[in-house]
């Protein structure tokens, strides 16, 4: 199925993220249950903004790029609902790694 494409395009140096969830079995077989489990913090990068200037009028390119998968903080960004799926809303500082 392909992946819908969503209507939001983050401004200056914000990044929309679509968490990716964990497994909910351990290796040894045991299953987490959702109460259990805190919010992963790493995700998908969905869309980016052009970057942010700077006070004398440069323009900083964003280092992270479509598809990339995140390292983020656990407090980081603002949580949102398009439809039934869920996004993140954060600035580039906020991401710690870019996941090879």
């Amino acid at each position: 199925m392909p992946a819908k494409k969503t209507s939001i395009k983050p401004l200056a140096d914000r990044v929309l993220v679509k968490r990716i969830e964990e497994e909910k079995q351990t290796k040894g077989g045991i299953i987490v249950p959702d109460t259990a489990k805190e919010k992963p913090q790493q995700g998908k990068v969905i869309e980016v903004g052009p970057g942010r200037m700077t006070e004398d009028g440069r323009h900083i390119k964003m280092e992270v790029k479509k598809g990339d998968k995140v390292l983020f903080g656990k407090y980081a960004g603002t949580e949102i609902t398009v439809g039934d799926e869920e996004f993140l809303i954060l600035r580039e500082d906020d991401i710690l790694a870019i996941i090879a």
